[in-house]
């Protein structure tokens, strides 16, 4: 019986927790309506084999067609629809994102808690080696390592995953060496509690809002880094699209002044996404803030 009421108990407060959170959450509207908008478009690309109406890839219509009735966003130089490939391009980019968000998260934080909870030799190296990574220009790191590896979708994905970490891990750190003097720890320490448990189940728990927050800025930086990358010919390479290599046949002044619709779709997408991500960021942060005030 007392343990089902310590149960329920548990529940409740966690319940109370995350309706505090929405709450909090909630109260930015633009945050809201960029969720929405999130939730749309990531449904749109995950649904583009279904809703596209061309394939990406195939001569659907004449050359640099514009918006009309049957390609309601044109073609591009080669006769291609452009919509289609708005939609999987959209698709990939979010992919690149997501992932590449996932990786870096992946490495910064168990660098993070190794560092943080360790501290000495270990601290320093991972310290070090972290510090030297970002005394390079981000930029240039990346456009070094993507021109050394041939060019491709798992290829940046890895490459930003890897060059992501650093900000990550010295987040993680800075939050381990507060938790780690705290008396829960301590407590658990003394008790005799596996390592494992200690990490996981105590310090990482109590790390992870500030993590997610983090995250969001990295997601919307991996994909504003693909759309750059495969821009310049160094990302996705055609005949797969992206909103990056879509961008990449606006070079041209010709189609720059007199064919906007090659290049507005894919550069308005990336704009709506990025701001997008931006919002909900921020709104994350405030909802998660234990110091944020609770009025309504």
């Amino acid at each position: 019986m007392n343990k089902s009421r310590n149960k329920n108990t548990i529940d409740i407060t966690n319940e109370s927790y995350l309706q505090t959170v929405f709450r909090r959450f909630r109260r930015h509207r633009l945050a809201m309506f960029s969720l929405v908008v999130l939730l749309v478009l990531g449904g749109a690309a995950l649904l583009a084999p279904i809703i596209a109406p061309y394939d990406p890839e195939a001569l659907a219509g004449p050359f640099a067609a514009p918006p009309s009735a049957e390609f309601l966003l044109g073609t591009d130089q080669i006769g291609r629809d452009v919509l289609s490939r708005l939609l999987y391009g959209m698709r990939i980019s979010l992919l690149v994102g997501i992932m590449a968000t996932l990786i870096s998260t992946v490495i910064g934080v168990v660098l993070g808690l190794i560092a943080g909870y360790f501290g000495g030799i270990a601290d320093m190296l991972i310290m070090r080696f972290t510090d030297m990574v970002m005394s390079f220009p981000y930029i240039l790191l990346v456009l070094v390592a993507a021109s050394i590896f041939e060019p491709g979708l798992w290829s940046i994905i890895l490459i930003l995953g890897f060059v992501d970490w650093p900000g990550i891990a010295r987040l993680v750190r800075g939050n381990v060496l507060t938790l780690r003097e705290t008396n829960f720890v301590k407590g658990n320490i003394v008790a005799g509690m596996p390592l494992r448990h200690i990490l996981f189940s105590e310090i990482l728990p109590n790390t992870t809002a500030p993590i997610l927050v983090y995250a969001t800025s990295v997601l919307a930086l991996s994909m504003l880094d693909e759309a750059a990358l495969s821009f310049l010919g160094l990302g996705i390479q055609p005949p797969d699209a992206s909103l990056g290599n879509m961008l990449n046949g606006a070079q041209s002044l010709t189609v720059l002044t007199k064919q906007p619709w090659l290049w507005v779709p894919p550069g308005l997408m990336i704009v709506v996404l990025v701001i997008a991500i931006n919002f909900v960021g921020d709104a994350l942060r405030d909802a998660l803030d234990p110091n944020s005030s609770h009025r309504r």
